[in-house]
């Protein structure tokens, strides 16, 4: 249902995008930036600092919205249905990737234009301060001899916690009751009230609540300890066969309708790329635990590809996927 009503109001958006010139003297006014999920969340975090500098870089006001729902799609879906005149765009992050083969949308970000992959960042299994677990071992041991009976938050299927759940269950089993929320913040807050037990989280998200000692990290996923929570495993700690996954991790990117003129992407580009460049959004970045990528044009849609080929094919390895990569066009990585 949620597909037919999505395809019905692209149609219906199809005049407004017909026509929509380059403007000589872009930008002319605000621009409205659409982040996909919540506030609090780490896409919520990295949007709200990048974008002052990118504000400075291209002499106006970027006004941001949340538009959670759909693991991102109602987000995505109303930049997709403005007018491609570069006044909207698109803070998103890795799901819609994803959307095809978890048969969420027909679409994905092929059938956007992206200015700017921003980075990339780590992810952290996160659990309440007082949880009787101090590492995933003990999570898995638990879970093994207590099946169904763990709560782990996610954030829809294609999420980034149904992702890495997917990743465990290809190579171990992890059975668990999932409870949705509509990005990172408000998992953060249920994990704060003992809500729900566990939750895959970007490290952008989690990081200060580590630090201040009201969430503790279970393990990151990666082949080795990080530099930003020293006292954390890494998850092949306690799964070695999930090597063959890593490196991998979220990452951020913005975006615009497909139609665009030309000359206003490269203006959007040059802003975003120097946004992400400055400074002060280079050590938010890596405070968080986050790699810049600062990828344009080409570079940027290779990044997209292979991120969806890996992903979708492990989704596919673990029996996650609803539909085969292969149908939808997919390549194995």
């Amino acid at each position: 249902m949620i597909k037919q009503i999505l395809a019905t109001l692209a149609l219906s958006a199809g005049a407004l995008t017909v026509a929509s010139p380059a403007l000589a003297d872009y930008p002319e006014r605000n621009i409205q930036g659409i982040i996909q999920w919540g506030a609090g969340g780490a896409t919520d975090n990295v949007a709200r600092s990048l974008t002052p500098h990118v504000e400075k870089a291209l002499g106006t006001s970027i006004i941001l919205n949340n538009r959670p729902g759909g693991t991102g799609v109602i987000g995505m879906n109303q930049v997709m249905q403005q007018p491609a005149n570069g006044y909207t765009v698109l803070y998103g992050a890795e799901n819609p990737q994803l959307y095809p083969v978890m048969d969420l949308a027909d679409f994905d970000y092929s059938d956007m234009t992206p200015i700017n992959v921003i980075g990339q960042g780590l992810v952290v299994i996160a659990a309440p301060a007082d949880s009787q677990f101090d590492n995933l071992t003990e999570l898995l041991d638990y879970a093994h001899k207590h099946p169904g009976e763990l709560r782990m938050g996610g954030t829809g299927a294609g999420g980034l916690p149904s992702t890495v759940l997917a990743m465990i269950n290809s190579v171990d089993r992890l059975d668990v009751r999932n409870v949705t929320f509509g990005g990172d913040g408000p998992g953060i807050t249920a994990l704060l009230g003992d809500h729900i037990d566990f939750m895959p989280l970007s490290l952008a998200g989690a990081q200060d609540q580590i630090a201040a000692g009201r969430l503790k990290g279970l393990a990151v996923v990666t082949k080795e300890k990080i530099e930003e929570l020293p006292d954390t495993p890494p998850i092949t700690q306690a799964l070695p066969d999930i090597d063959s996954y890593l490196p991998w991790g979220p990452f951020w990117t913005v975006a615009v309708h497909k139609d665009t003129p030309d000359d206003i992407v490269t203006a959007l580009s040059d802003a975003y790329q120097e946004g992400v460049a400055n400074e002060q959004f280079q050590n938010f970045l890596s405070e968080n635990g986050g790699k810049s990528l600062n990828l344009q044009g080409e570079e940027a849609r290779q990044f997209l590809e292979r991120w969806q080929s890996v992903t979708a094919w492990a989704l596919q390895k673990a029996g996650s996927a609803k539909v085969s990569p292969e149908d939808v066009g997919i390549p194995k990585p």
